[in-house]
């Protein structure tokens, strides 16, 4: 009982991330007027107590990815500079795709508010929404409107979202293949074919209605039989094709690029984790690794923790376990790469944000 309890608050929990993406432009303009004061003492509050609490419970598992921080001084050079280099270019196909749906030439303004709502998400208590609001917030102050910006921020994050949900199904025939890839390049060669058929499956659902209200009907059905004591979903296949709408009315023309871009931030952001495994030793099927990493992203969206801390390590280093790394390696693995994705880009969403009040000095002494 306590299981389909357990599997029902995580099905709670990745529908309601799927909800606060469609609604993040209503969460937007209603943040441009300021909450009473009582009111944003009462959440802050909550949202601390509930991070305290889970803190607690998952601070084991972050002590133990720490204390592996000794065996990542020991990982060569030439890996590192590996992971910080894909973790780049995982960024700058995000402030890509962002650029195309703000329908603008100002890749600096794109990638320090980016850079800095990213960073406010990864240390606030339910930071996801705030995050946003600050990237926002600075957008509107780099002259960008206000309802553009909305509409983008939203149009990205569904797109960006609706890409990492999709990667499990694209991995299920590598998976179902059995082959074992034992070389980095092998393994590269596999995780490129993975992403090219993504981008095939994503060009299908934007650009054709008829493959989008199959998909929405078979999760639609397969959601309804899984948590049959939930509400039912119901009209699921026609919101996913309005969604769709939302998004191609944002690109514009400009869609396919904007996808190859979503693309490559999660493919950039897969081979880094694939070299940090690479680094410690460590060769499973990246098939299997992929999954990891997919489940290492949907607990990212867990609220409980700034940036799914805790809950992120925990699910990944128990998940690539069982795609075959020992786990120690898991460990000294997940640490590399949270180095790279979570902790090194908090220092650097500050000095974003200390460039973009820089920026904004010198544009007003200009004027």
């Amino acid at each position: 009982m306590s299981s389909v309890k357990r599997r029902g608050q995580l099905g709670d929990r990745v529908e309601r991330a799927i909800e606060e993406r469609a609604e993040l432009a209503d969460e937007l303009e209603h943040d441009a007027a300021p909450a009473p004061v009582r009111r944003r003492l009462v959440v802050a509050s909550f949202w601390l107590t509930v991070c305290g609490v889970s803190l607690y419970l998952v601070g084991p598992t972050i002590l133990d990815t720490l204390s592996e921080a000794d065996r990542v001084r020991g990982i060569a050079a030439g890996w590192l500079a590996a992971m910080a280099g894909l973790q780049l270019l995982s960024s700058v196909c995000l402030w890509d795709l962002q650029r195309i749906a703000l329908h603008t030439r100002d890749m600096t303004s794109v990638a320090t508010s980016q850079l800095a709502g990213n960073a406010l998400a990864k240390v606030a208590p339910g930071g996801g929404a705030m995050g946003a609001a600050l990237q926002y917030r600075m957008l509107v102050q780099s002259g960008l409107e206000r309802a553009t910006s909305a509409s983008a921020l939203t149009a990205t994050n569904l797109l960006v979202f609706a890409v990492v949900l999709a990667m499990p199904v694209v991995a299920v025939p590598a998976i179902a293949g059995g082959a074992v890839d034992h070389k980095l390049i092998q393994a590269t060669l596999i995780g490129a074919l993975l992403f090219t058929g993504l981008f095939a499956v994503g060009a299908a659902m934007l650009a054709f209605d008829r493959p989008l209200l199959a998909t929405g009907r078979l999760v639609q059905r397969a959601r309804n039989r899984l948590r049959r004591r939930a509400n039912p979903l119901r009209g699921l296949p026609d919101r996913l094709v309005g969604e769709r709408d939302r998004i191609l009315t944002t690109l514009g023309n400009d869609w396919k690029r904007a996808l190859a871009a979503t693309v490559g931030r999660w493919a950039f952001d897969y081979a880094s984790l694939l070299a940090a495994l690479a680094a410690v030793g460590s060769s499973p099927r990246p098939s299997l690794v992929l999954l990891a990493f997919c489940a290492a992203q949907i607990l990212a969206q867990v609220p409980f923790t700034p940036g799914g801390l805790g809950f992120v390590e925990a699910g990944l280093t128990a998940t690539l376990a069982l795609a075959g790394v020992s786990p120690q390696d898991a460990l000294v693995a997940t640490f590399a790469y949270r180095l790279f994705s979570y902790w090194l880009m908090l220092p650097v969403g500050l000095a974003a944000l200390g460039l973009h009040r820089v920026v904004l000095r010198r544009r007003a002494e200009a004027t």
